[in-house]
């Protein structure tokens, strides 16, 4: 007994020394303890999920094969360890063929240690002895992930989610058939960890994203702005690129982005790289001030691109507000405020929104640069007759830029037709110079043209409207 003794407290020093405290626990009231086994994975494994929609997604890590064991005090002269075997991943017919697995090892090295035997097993083997494959797949949903679980442990040939349904057929089935059955089938040492209501995939995906980032913090990267090496703990890692930076510089990059309103642009600083941050490396790297400001500049810019979001014009409130589909109607939830939602005025039913001389005057250009759908719009927004009558004139307007000029004493527009340079506005009688819109004098309107001072005289006896120059001698007038 003192050599049984002797091996059992130097093999559980071994383990002690081999693997770390996550991974084995040594128990404090017996020889006994808890080791928890992460099964290597060959690259590229996927996990798939079977629903109404077929997803894929990569996976480096699983969570942990878990053995509890106990060492009787003939252990190894005589007995084998006794023990459990838990997952929160495998089925208990794949833990059940892991078990009579580790039975037969004991049997094959009896009478020497077998713990490391059996660790190294599960962590290298268990994946092929149990031809478990990429991709590995998990089924949700009610009763087809409970008809899936079924079959998964009759054949230990998949991966299911099991169901509520799937754990009382188990049970029901231990209660009523024969214990020669159940030995050849589900094994009693195997122990399902998961909660059978719960969802297995984000079970599986917040393992395997924290063991990278475990992995990730252990490593050193250099920084592509201040070019320091650091370890992965210190850095930031964007994850649609891997590309690494270090967290002083990424805080100080982030607090300037957010200050100034650019929450859309926390992007990969690498030139042409357009990974974004999530929110929660955000959050790790900004003060909660801050970060309630990125928080809700990003809310905004979300709700700025919904088609179906429009925000109550009032200035005092500004709250965003959902528009039920074909209607123009908005009725903000904060102060019940009824507005037109393209006008931003109050709620005015089938009436056309009210256009401003300014708006009009704009109205012609939008309306014909618009696709036929831009003009339907307008029309049901302005009516059609407010819309031809800004075409008309807008057209107008354009003709009297084009062949007219506006007194420079009443804003009349005159049209030259013939005649000399020395005009009469048919409204208020003011003589003016059609070349420089000078007002002219009422008792000698000619002397703005004889005098050689004047910019006209050099414009009119240097080619320009030589033909005319007889009429400025005339003391006639227009």
């Amino acid at each position: 007994m003192s050599e049984d003794k002797e091996a059992q407290e130097d093999e559980l020093l071994a383990l002690a020394s081999i693997y770390d405290e996550e991974e084995f626990h040594q128990a404090e009231s017996a020889q006994g303890g808890e080791i928890q086994l992460c099964l290597e994975l060959p690259p590229d494994f996927k996990v798939v999920v079977k629903g109404e929609k077929q997803s894929e997604y990569n996976v480096c890590f699983l969570p942990p094969l878990v053995l509890n064991f106990e060492l009787p005090a003939d252990y190894p002269s005589t007995s084998s360890p006794a023990f459990t075997l838990s997952s929160k991943w495998m089925t208990r017919a794949q833990m059940s063929s892991l078990c009579r697995r580790l039975d037969e090892l004991w049997e094959e090295n009896q009478g020497c240690v077998i713990l490391f035997t059996w660790i190294q097993f599960l962590k290298e083997e268990a994946m092929d002895f149990l031809a478990i494959q990429s991709p590995l797949e998990v089924f949700r949903g009610g009763s087809k992930a409970g008809g899936e679980r079924r079959k998964a442990d009759s054949a230990a040939t998949a991966l299911a989610q099991c169901g509520s349904h799937s754990e009382n057929s188990e049970a029901k089935k231990e209660n009523s058939e024969p214990q020669l059955s159940l030995s050849s089938q589900l094994d009693p040492r195997a122990v399902l960890l998961r909660d059978p209501c719960a969802d297995l995939l984000p079970q599986l995906l917040d393992f395997d994203e924290e063991q990278r980032q475990r992995v990730f913090d252990g490593k050193v990267f250099g920084c592509g702005i201040c070019f320091a090496e650091k370890l992965g703990s210190d850095c930031l890692c964007f994850k649609e690129c891997q590309h690494v930076y270090c967290k002083a510089c990424m805080t100080e990059y982030f607090q300037i982005q957010i200050r100034d309103g650019k929450v859309q642009c926390l992007n990969c600083p690498e030139p042409k790289c357009t990974s974004l941050a999530t929110p929660s490396q955000v959050k790790q790297l900004v003060d909660e001030e801050l970060f309630a400001r990125y928080d809700r500049l990003l809310l905004q810019s979300t709700l700025d691109l919904m088609a179906d979001v429009v925000y109550c014009p009032r200035q005092t409130c500004g709250t965003a507000v959902m528009v039920e589909p074909d209607t123009t109607m908005g009725i903000c939830s904060a102060c019940q405020y009824a507005f037109c939602t393209l006008c931003k005025l109050g709620y005015h039913g089938l009436s056309h929104c009210k256009v401003t001389a300014d708006e009009l005057r704009n109205l012609r250009d939008e309306y014909l640069s618009a696709t036929a759908e831009g003009k339907k719009f307008l029309e049901q927004r302005f009516g059609k007759r407010v819309i031809q009558k800004a075409v008309e004139e807008s057209f107008s307007r354009d003709w009297l830029n084009e062949n007219c000029k506006g007194c420079p004493r009443c804003g009349t527009n005159i049209q030259k037709v013939d005649g000399c340079n020395k005009m009469t506005c048919t409204s208020c009688r003011q003589y003016f110079c059609w070349l420089c819109l000078g007002l002219l004098s009422k008792v000698n309107p000619y002397s703005h043209f004889n005098n050689p001072h004047s910019p006209c005289y050099n414009q009119l006896f240097h080619g320009v409207d030589l033909d005319e120059e007889d009429a400025f001698w005339s003391d006639e007038e227009d």
